[in-house]
């Protein structure tokens, strides 16, 4: 720290720390060897290579500020924004990938989850299964208090129904974060946030966006018909939800 007239000046916010040098270093290494020559493909295909993704997950990219007792890297939001920026410079279908996955999915677990959620999804999240985030809806966006989409308590039980729109990694996700109404009468204050697995009865994965850019990045529609979701894969509390998307969206725009 530098000195003006005897007062400490602290560092820009430029200056990188050893670490973060190291990590940035380490990325755009990966990207310039690995990403590079599979960028051109990737977006006449329209999808991500799997092999690029596993790669994502073997250098911990895919939980960058995940605990290390859930087997991520316990790092902080700034290193995630680093991987994700240098990720972007290559490629900004596979920055998007990393960026939802660490600011949106991990973090939502990570403020909200309950510490069985945190064990079952967060180490899954680390090491093998892409997330996504589901809020977006054709009359909403990402307006999480008009929310078409509805869950009604059945036994141990929610029973979701409703669509959702433009959702990131879509096709690649095995989780989901999805947002639905459970006490409509409530307003907003009815939103509640759901784990969703892809393999729950109800869940399905509907269109693909066809887009102009970032074009290996899925964008796709959810459909949820009387989709059964357990009691404890509520994430925080029923009528929280709000709560959650507005935490977590606060670091998933910067991204």
């Amino acid at each position: 720290m530098s000195q003006t007239l005897g007062q400490p000046i602290a560092q820009p916010l430029t200056t990188l720390s050893e670490d973060e040098e190291m990590f940035r270093a380490s990325v755009r290494e990966f990207a310039e060897g690995e990403l590079r020559p599979r960028v051109e493909e990737m977006d006449e295909r329209g999808k991500l290579d799997p092999a690029l993704i596993k790669q994502c997950f073997d250098l911990g990219l895919m939980g960058i500020e995940t605990p290390e007792e859930y087997g991520g890297a316990g790092a902080n939001f700034f290193t995630a924004i680093i991987g994700v920026e240098e990720l972007s410079r290559v490629d900004p279908s596979v920055g998007v990938l990393v960026d939802v996955q660490n600011t949106l999915v991990n973090n939502a677990i990570i403020r909200w989850g309950n510490a069985e959620q945190k064990k079952k999804y967060l180490t899954e999240l680390a090491s093998r299964k892409v997330g996504a985030y589901a809020l977006s809806e054709a009359s909403s966006g990402s307006d999480a208090f008009a929310l078409a989409t509805r869950a009604v308590e059945d036994g141990d039980h929610y029973i979701l129904n409703g669509r959702k729109l433009w959702i990131t990694n879509g096709n690649e996700a095995e989780i989901f974060i999805i947002f639905a109404n459970a006490n409509p009468e409530a307003g907003y204050r009815g939103i509640t946030a759901f784990i969703v697995e892809k393999s729950f009865e109800g869940f399905s994965v509907g269109k693909k966006e066809n887009k102009l850019g970032i074009r290996a990045s899925s964008t796709t529609e959810l459909i949820l018909e009387d989709c059964r979701v357990p009691k404890e894969n509520v994430l925080g509390e029923v009528g929280r939800g709000y709560k959650v998307s507005i935490e977590t969206l606060n670091e998933g725009r910067i991204g």
